[in-house]
């Protein structure tokens, strides 16, 4: 399989109307965060499906599609490297993993993110040393620091919270609203496992989470303890 293979499939799937809306719900105008991305107009689900199909194409291939200007070619190498992990060796998977990161600033926009570095850092992550999602925290490009935060959902479904917890903490004051609403969701998935240790946190930090953030982590509370919570606003 071949880039150029799969980026034939992807633009004979384009959908121009689409595209226009795409690009307009993705931010993707001057100044703001995706400036200069430009989409197809592909589903994920069929990104998705694109991606299953081709999914023996080499890495060399795949960094191409990473390199493309086009969105959706980014995700289906992104696609294609997470159903590569699923069966590999532990030295394929440490390949995939130091590619991943290799191409964070290329995984530029929140859907990119959150669909595939669970299911690629989460996974690789959790049973090793954590120490690059404090990396990428310090960065100062968006997406890193959005990959440290939303790879720890993957220690979240292993009921390990430690990780979320403190780099909720050191990303909690980031200036950008999607930090906010990562930061948030985080916490609300830790609160779905264990409310108490949610609580406890919220308990200390509340008071200088982002009001996005807040209501994201409480999302699931009654509604007397989401009052009570943002009342500490």
């Amino acid at each position: 399989m071949t880039a150029e293979f799969v980026l034939s499939e992807l633009l004979s799937m384009a959908n121009p109307e689409k595209a226009v809306f795409l690009q307009r719900f993705f931010k993707t105008g001057p100044g703001q965060y995706a400036e200069g991305d430009v989409f197809l107009g592909l589903v994920v689900p069929l990104t998705r499906s694109i991606a299953k199909a081709n999914k023996q194409t080499p890495l060399a291939e795949l960094q191409k599609l990473m390199d493309s200007e086009y969105h959706e070619a980014r995700l289906c190498a992104l696609l294609i490297a997470v159903e590569q992990f699923k069966k590999a060796s532990e030295a394929d998977r440490k390949k995939l993993y130091d590619f991943y990161l290799g191409n964070a600033r290329r995984i530029n926009n929140w859907d990119l993110v959150d669909v595939t570095c669970p299911h690629l850092v989460g996974l690789y992550l959790l049973d090793k040393d954590r120490s690059r999602l404090y990396e990428l925290a310090e960065s100062d490009c968006l997406w890193e620091q959005r990959i440290a935060m939303v790879s720890t959902v993957t220690f979240i479904r292993n009921r390990e919270y430690t990780d979320t917890l403190a780099l909720a903490e050191k990303l909690m004051s980031h200036k950008h609203d999607l930090m906010h609403k990562a930061v948030g969701w985080m916490l609300r998935e830790v609160g779905k496992k264990d409310r108490e240790t949610l609580t406890a946190f919220l308990e200390e930090y509340a008071t200088r989470l982002p009001r996005t953030a807040l209501r994201y982590a409480i999302e699931h509370y009654p509604e007397d303890q989401r009052q009570y919570f943002l009342k500490k606003k």
